[in-house]
């Protein structure tokens, strides 16, 4: 018997990303291909890549070159490079870098299979409004037994000013409710009972579907109502106005977590006008309350930029003392990224590498008792935590999240025993915390196992960077 040939994907950048990875390794696998984890093995090794700011670029164009490495001292016959990067700048990396057999853009997904059958040219990057993710797709689950992510749209309409992605991903497109129910059907029968419902732009999940119009509360009800899912998680949601319906689900549906991730990006009024937010620091300052007092345990992070042009000692000054108000429970710091197709790109008044550095370490510096606050108020409460497997530190020790930590993101929990698996959900009680982690002890028997027959681990067939 012939043997298969082989696959090797390297994943890098946003989970979004992530799941048109996952996209490709089906396509690849219902083509004949054996998935592999190690590169050295693989006949095809597809890197999709990120292109949003320079540092992910840099990363990109690394593990280009350290992939392009095994068609000299590996089995590699052939490299695809995929993603927002080769969306972006193709022409460059197809004169650039010879090693490059296939390039496809982000809206290219399927066309892997061209290239897999030896049907496809070099450059196979076509329009960024392309490929919108189906229930029929049958994608392959990287994250684990019991963890997904789902992407609910794709693009984005808002044109703020230091983002490239509406040139990179398209117009926003949501899927039909109906489609992404399917979907989520499809992985509670494999075992997964964690749903993260993801795009550029979730809140505005559903405005573009004409007569079939829905709201972001309606799926995300559907979505919790599947038989066998117990957590469901928003992320990406832009600050708007979150309906009345979505508050309610946020605060009282068993299965929908209080956790929103939503990214604020400054609070200076200056400076948000620059980035063409659309938004002031009173207005966020409204939405915060109203979320607190809506939803009491709400678990809210978010995201800013530092170094925007044009942003002064004051503006700054102004940014901390937001983030010292609003207590943020997870909060992530991004220096920014001078991008040449950006329209912030032609803004005077830039702040040197040197300063954005040392405002991203003060805002970090700010935020960390904040969260080490809210970490050890944990101490004595119980919490449920789910499984994710061995800590890569010390395989002994068994780690996972509780239900305010997303996947990727935010800490870890470390458990006292080894005598649970991943996968397993449990009840347990909060003994130490840590300024991001916390230790717990589990109470009783687990609240969730991984049917027989459905339990699968989180196959070695991503080389993730995210």
């Amino acid at each position: 018997m012939p043997q298969r040939p082989t696959l090797y994907m390297v994943s890098l950048g946003c989970p979004k990303n992530r799941v048109d990875s996952e996209i490709m390794l089906g396509a690849a696998n219902r083509a004949g291909y054996e998935l592999v984890g190690d590169p050295a093995r693989a006949r095809v090794i597809v890197v999709n890549t990120c292109g949003f700011i320079e540092s992910a670029k840099r990363e990109s164009i690394d593990a280009i070159f350290e992939m392009a490495a095994h068609k000299q001292e590996g089995a590699c016959e052939r490299l695809v490079v995929t993603g927002c990067l080769a969306q972006r700048h193709h022409a460059e990396l197809a004169a650039e870098i010879p090693e490059i057999d296939h390039l496809l853009g982000s809206g290219d997904l399927m066309r892997l299979q061209e290239v897999l059958a030896g049907k496809a040219a070099r450059d196979l990057v076509g329009s960024a409004a392309g490929y919108l993710v189906r229930a029929t797709d049958r994608r392959v689950i990287s994250t684990g037994q019991a963890s997904a992510y789902v992407k609910i749209a794709e693009g984005c309409d808002r044109r703020c000013s230091f983002c490239v992605i509406p040139d990179l991903r398209g117009k926003h497109r949501s899927r039909p409710v109906a489609d992404i129910v399917r979907e989520v059907e499809q992985l509670a029968a494999q075992g997964v009972f964690e749903v993260n419902l993801v795009s550029q732009d979730t809140i505005a999940y559903g405005h573009d579907l004409g007569a079939r119009k829905a709201s972001l509360a309606e799926l995300v009800e559907k979505v919790a109502n599947v038989s066998g899912i117990r957590w469901v998680r928003l992320l990406y949601l832009y600050p708007d106005e979150l309906d009345d319906r979505l508050l309610e689900l946020l605060a009282g549906h068993e299965s929908v977590l209080p956790y929103i991730d939503m990214p604020m990006q400054h609070a200076s009024d200056s400076v948000l006008k620059r980035m063409r937010r659309g938004h002031s620091k009173a207005r966020l300052r409204k939405t915060i309350e109203r979320l607190r007092k809506r939803v009491p345990d709400l678990t809210l992070r978010t995201a800013f930029i530092v170094g925007f042009p044009g942003e002064t000692e004051s503006d700054f000054a102004e940014l901390i003392d937001f983030v010292q108000w609003a207590r943020f429970d997870r909060l992530g710091v991004f220096r920014f990224s001078d991008e040449d197709t950006a329209p912030s790109y032609g803004l005077e008044d830039k702040v040197p590498a040197r300063e954005s550095y040392n405002r991203w370490r003060r805002l970090m510096a700010a935020q960390r008792p904040i969260a080490k606050a809210a970490n050890h108020a944990l101490v004595g409460r119980d919490v449920q935590v789910l499984v994710e497997g061995a800590s890569e530190e010390h395989e002994l020790v068994m780690v996972g999240r509780h239900a305010g930590q997303a996947p990727d993101i935010d800490g870890q929990v470390w458990f006292t025993n080894s005598e649970v698996s991943a996968g397993e959900l449990w009840k347990a009680t909060v003994v130490r915390a840590t300024d991001y982690d916390l230790v717990v002890e589990t109470v009783g028997k687990a609240l969730h196992k991984p049917a027989r027959g459905k339990a699968r681990r989180g196959l070695p067939v991503i080389g993730s960077r995210v």
